[in-house]
């Protein structure tokens, strides 16, 4: 890596403090683009891209190192992700709990993703050590708090989740928040209505291809509102909801974008579920930097979308590749000649680290005045 851009990296990582020595964060730097470079989370395949002077074993070594004895501040990667999102906007927040396997172990991971348009970022995410069981309430209210403290509440929109994120203890806790929110629920909630009939949704009278509409029902011990709409399979699309309800179901459609996150992590990206680590906290520290790795790929995606060239857009509403995947490819690009490299490209990628690096700096700034 060119020392211009090593120092611009270094730079932004110096004002996020998510580690502490100036070495540190240099190799943090270098991890961060040799994971974008090898699109593999395997140790063996980034070592290849790390320090051209030293033998491949040297940087596998140092790797594990870092792995095991560098602690990771997680409220500055936050930060630093919150930060390539436009500034002051509301967000969105969609929340859902996958079952990966890495390796021959299966680890449920509690992830919130935080969106405005384009932009969608992993903000905080946790591992859960239940033997792949739903997420608690309690784990729940707790990621929640992080994703508050560093975003703010005034900025969270609402709150979209599918059916597991459910329960009285859940739904009072969003509402008491005053937190707008629109989830998935089992077909086997019953409705209370405001005349104090309960119902199953079953009962309900639909008409054809269109959703019915319930305000102010009662629902988990809570009162909200209920978009109910039958499907062509037979079954129900059931949302209990505080937002606006005519839009519920079109606002509960947009839960898919976590979705994309996940196939960019794992096979569409980086390949996360190839990785031999087991421990916890390893595998947590692991998916903090493929998280900022995602982050800069979709956003320099974008940044070439809107001021290079327009993605084109295909028949099926796709575009023909994804803006992280067009970041990943720019970056891979620019390094595959070190002798030559594209300095129309490096020009970009620190144009982007510039203002990420004064977005950080207004972020601090803007805390410290609240």
């Amino acid at each position: 890596m060119n020392q211009r851009l090593s120092n611009e990296i270094t730079s932004v990582l110096s004002k996020a403090q998510i580690v502490k020595n100036l070495a540190r964060k240099k190799f943090f730097g270098l991890f961060i683009f040799g994971l974008i470079k090898s699109r593999k989370v395997q140790f063996c395949e980034i070592a290849h891209y790390l320090n051209d002077e030293v033998k491949l074993v040297s940087n596998e070594i140092r790797i594990q190192d870092f792995f095991g004895e560098v602690e990771i501040d997680y409220q500055q990667v936050a930060i630093l992700l919150i930060c390539l999102l436009p500034a002051k906007k509301k967000v969105r927040i969609c929340i859902d709990r996958t079952e990966w396997d890495f390796g021959k172990t299966q680890f449920n991971i509690l992830m919130i993703v935080v969106v405005f348009g384009d932009f969608q970022i992993p903000l905080y995410w946790e591992l859960l050590d239940n033997n792949s069981g739903n997420s608690s309430a309690q784990a729940r209210k707790d990621l929640l708090e992080l994703c508050i403290k560093v975003l703010g509440k005034e900025r969270i929109g609402y709150i979209v989740g599918d059916r597991e994120f459910i329960g009285h203890s859940w739904v009072k806790y969003l509402k008491d928040k005053g937190i707008l929110f629109v989830i998935r629920l089992p077909k086997h909630h019953l409705i209370t209505l405001l005349d104090g009939s309960v119902l199953k949704i079953e009962q309900l009278d639909f008409c054809h291809n269109k959703a019915l509409i319930l305000k102010d029902c009662l629902v988990d011990g809570v009162v909200a509102h209920v978009w109910v709409k039958r499907l062509e399979s037979g079954g129900f699309l059931f949302l209990l909801g505080t937002v606006n309800v005519e839009f519920m179901g079109q606002l509960y459609r947009k839960r898919w974008t976590i979705e994309t996150v996940f196939q960019s992590f794992k096979e569409r990206g980086f390949d996360l579920e190839s990785t031999h680590l087991q421990s916890i906290p390893k595998l947590k520290k692991l998916i903090a930097l493929v998280s900022i790795a995602y982050g800069l790929c979709r956003s320099l995606g974008i940044y070439y979308h809107q001021k290079v060239h327009n993605i084109k857009t295909k028949k099926h509403g796709y575009k023909a590749v994804s803006f992280v995947r067009k970041g990943i490819d720019l970056i891979r690009q620019h390094f595959r000649h070190s002798k030559t490299p594209d300095t129309v490209m490096e020009h970009t990628l620190i144009k982007l680290l510039r203002w990420l690096n004064l977005q950080i700096a207004h972020y601090h700034t803007l805390k410290i005045a609240g």
